[in-house]
């Protein structure tokens, strides 16, 4: 007689092994003012069906982003290179973690070809993190841009990159591809950096974004934060002030929002009042645009704000002018 032994398939591998045994946070009740419809378009479908047969990943759906039945539905899909495994293991994100596959060299020309095919006039390309990188993914990066910029000239790029920490020459690497605007983003105030973000230190991001100026002064620079994690409003307002000294020109702040009961739990759900009161605190700071709301996202309208940020620097420029030739008045004859 011959004994079989149904064979049990392996346990699937937790997402965020780090956060597997940690026990459970509370979740605040969400207000009234958070409530997203379920994504259920054509359009959307159309998106996801050109993203799948291109193999790619995206950031809407990696990240579990809560507007992506609005942007999909618009076509507008954030890329995200390098895989879909980071080797960081932020207390708030919801990318999977752990060790990633090499690179994958024809991966740039599909991105490339996804953005001809969904017809895209302003692209955000963002990635996991590759501490297992000599440059950090910053060449890869690069051939990104490239292979875009030869099939869609007239697209402009957006970039939302790592770190790059301890990465020597990687952001030189990136900012030499020329993207229209570099993003990174400080994620939060300094002293949750260590709860939140533990791989990551606050003023290198800083000086990251403040090099980039220096490398290119004509490049857009933004970055973005969330609320709701437990910093005060003082916090806020200095860190407002750090991104200036670095002379980005673009901020924006959502809210955070917990993927599940394993990671970082929501504090306080942040009134939208609140929102429009930092937005024009920061607006008098100097940043020539804000973005801030619940839902606010990184690459969410991503296109339109780019608009706005040209359209806002040559009002910046014709005022400077005008300033320039009132107090230099031309001699009389």
């Amino acid at each position: 007689m011959v004994t079989v032994i149904d064979k049990v398939s392996p346990p699937e591998r937790p997402r965020h092994p780090e956060k597997a045994h940690r026990p459970d946070t509370e979740r605040l009740p969400k207000p009234s003012w958070i409530r997203i419809k379920a994504p259920s378009s054509d359009a959307f479908a159309k998106t996801r069906a050109i993203v799948r047969e291109h193999n790619l990943h995206t950031v809407c759906e990696e990240a579990g982003c809560p507007n992506i039945g609005e942007c999909w539905t618009s076509r507008h899909a954030t890329m995200m290179i390098m895989g879909d495994t980071c080797t960081r293991a932020c207390a708030f994100c919801n990318v999977k973690t752990g060790l990633p596959l090499p690179l994958d060299k024809n991966e740039p020309a599909r991105v490339a070809d996804a953005v001809a095919r969904l017809g895209l006039r302003h692209v955000v390309i963002t990635s996991v993190d590759r501490d297992d990188l000599p440059d950090g993914g910053a060449l890869h990066f690069a051939q990104v841009i490239e292979a875009i910029r030869a099939a869609t000239p007239s697209t402009t790029i957006e970039i939302l990159t790592p770190d790059f920490l301890r990465k020597d020459g990687a952001l030189e690497t990136v900012v030499a591809a020329k993207p229209d605007v570099f993003n990174h983003n400080l994620e939060t105030v300094p002293s949750l950096y260590l709860r939140i973000r533990p791989g990551a230190r606050y003023f290198h991001s800083l000086r990251l974004l403040q090099r980039v100026k220096e490398l290119d002064p004509s490049m857009f620079t933004k970055s973005g934060i969330m609320v709701g994690l437990g910093e005060t409003r003082e916090e806020v307002q200095q860190l407002m002030d750090d991104l200036r000294s670095a002379n980005v020109d673009f901020l924006t702040i959502g809210q955070y929002l917990q993927p599940t009961l394993k990671h970082a739990e929501v504090k306080r759900y942040v009134h939208p009042d609140e929102f429009h009161s930092y937005e024009r605190i920061a607006l008098t700071k100097g940043f020539l645009i804000v973005s801030a709301s619940p839902f606010t996202r990184s690459s969410h309208h991503a296109g339109e704000d780019f608009a706005r940020l040209r359209a806002a620097r040559e009002a910046q420029l014709q005022s400077l002018n005008q300033r320039q030739t009132a107090d230099c008045p031309t001699p009389a004859p």
